[in-house]
Order: structure tokens, then sequence, then C-alpha cells
């Protein structure tokens, strides 16, 4: 069944969690906790980035990451109305979790060993590209390497730019934005040269306006996208990965991707990911 939601819904508070001060999702077995015993979720995602988490206008959220979490929700046995969206950055991601504003984030997450420290991750749900996006007109960029000496905005929070110039030696000018969608402004101003990330959100930021831009579509790293959980959640973890494997094989993933990016012209991958592991 493909889903496309636009809109969200409040979470209703566990009484439990109400007395002893826990995060709303939590319940007590003994010293720990897991969101296997939620009744509801709070669910981080993006807002500002087309085709995976757009505030839509109207207080709710759509797009690819947005229908996996309400997909992932709904196998974990929690329905759609316990499901209340908040918006994140890429920055912040952590603190949340980690202080309990959110039970669960679902908003481009790349999984690297650094954030594993700190989050437990399910998945990945998808394994994306970073690729390259350049103005429409810019046509002596085909690669990544000829970035070499120019301007390329990354994200807060963000590790895009990093890959470039230490993970592949190319020395590039980096310009750090609030958001991928500031940095967007910023190349079609002409104040950068480019905006290099996830081929996913490049697509989404792409169909939004493909007039004024350019896919250099030459992919140069994976991008894992993990479901970020509280650390130490094992079990849930485990759930959340049944439930991807589940979405996968049931065509909800084909569905979905072909919803949200289908327009762009992007090859998306619709086999089920290598996961990562919970421990």
């Amino acid at each position: 069944m493909m889903l496309r939601h636009r809109r969200t819904v409040a979470a209703a508070a566990l009484a439990a969690a109400a007395v002893s001060g826990l995060p709303a999702c939590s319940a007590v077995l003994g010293e720990e906790a897991s969101l296997l015993d939620a009744t509801s979720l709070t669910v981080g995602v993006k807002a500002d980035q087309p085709g995976l988490g757009l505030e839509d206008g109207d207080g709710g959220f759509e797009g690819f990451d947005v229908d996996v979490a309400l997909y992932i929700a709904e196998q974990l046995g929690i329905p759609e109305e316990n499901v209340e969206f908040v918006p994140v950055t890429s920055a912040e991601r952590e603190q949340k979790l980690d202080d309990g504003e959110v039970d669960m984030v679902v908003a481009t997450y790349s999984i690297t060993p650094a954030r594993k420290t700190e989050v437990t991750f399910g998945g990945p749900y998808y394994v994306a590209k970073q690729d390259v996006l350049v103005r429409a007109d810019a046509t002596g960029i085909q690669g990544v390497r000829d970035l070499e000496g120019l301007d390329v905005c990354q994200g807060e929070g963000s590790n895009s730019a990093v890959r470039i110039t230490e993970g592949l030696g190319i020395d590039v000018v980096q310009t750090d934005a609030p958001s991928y969608s500031a940095c967007i402004e910023l190349l079609r101003d002409g104040d950068v040269d480019a905006v290099s990330t996830d081929n996913l959100i490049l697509a989404g930021f792409l169909a939004e306006d493909p007039s004024a831009f350019r896919f250099v579509n030459n992919p140069f790293t994976d991008e894992k996208y993990g479901v970020g959980l509280p650390y130490g959640d094992v079990a849930a973890c485990e759930a959340v990965n049944k439930a991807i494997s589940t979405m996968y094989q049931d065509g909800t993933a084909a569905d979905l991707l072909d919803t949200w990016f289908g327009e762009t012209g992007l090859q998306v991958v619709t086999s089920v990911p290598q996961f990562e592991g919970c421990v």
C-alpha cells in the first residue's frame, strides 16, 4: 500500500511516563526503557527538504522520510493518530534524541561511526549517493574533482564538504549554511558554486526548480540513511530493521520512491539495504 500523508497529528502522552518523568515514548521495564513499549511517538523530520521532509504550510509534513516513519510506526503497532512530527535540523538531531525531545529521527540521517557513539541506528532504510548540484549554466563542472578551488555549500551539522576535502583530498572553499535549503538559495544567487550532499536531497530541490539547476549525476560516496533511536535501545532497533525489510518486500518502498522521486530522473534502489547491526 502506498502512503502519502500530508498532515501531522498530536501524540498522546503515556500516563506512566508523565508520572515517572520519562519521555512520552518510554515505559519502564526494570531499569530499561524501549520504544517497543510506546503507545505514541514523536518523530524528528526535516522541514525544508522537498521530497523527503517538508512542512506543508498547514502544520503538517510530507515526503519520503515522513512516510517511512509512518510505516515503521504502524509495524511497531503505533497508529498514525499517535505519531507527531516535529522539525529537526542536521545539527540538533543527536541532542534532541538525547534530551528526549524526540523518540525517533527519520531525517536523511547518515550513519557514521562518530554518530553511532551517541545514537543507536536502525536501518539503513535507504542508501543514497553523494553528488553535486550546480547552476544550470555551470557546464564546466562534470564531477566532484571539477570543484577544486570552488565554493561548496553544506548544511550545518552535515559532513558533506568534509567528505570532499578530507575524504577525497580535493581543495574547496567550504561555506556553511543553516540548512540545505539555505545552501540552495546561495547557489541560486551565485554566492556559492555548488551544493554537494545526498542525491535524494539534491533531486528534491532540482524537482522544485529544474530550469535553475543541473544535477551533475556523478556520485562518489554511499550515504546510509538510518533511523535514529535512543542510544542502547537494541530491541527497538531490531524491530525497526524488521519493519524496513517488510517495507521493501511488500513493495511499499518502491512505491514511495516512485511517488516522491519518479519524475526527477534519479535512478533509485528498490532492494533491501544491508543493515548495519544494532549492537
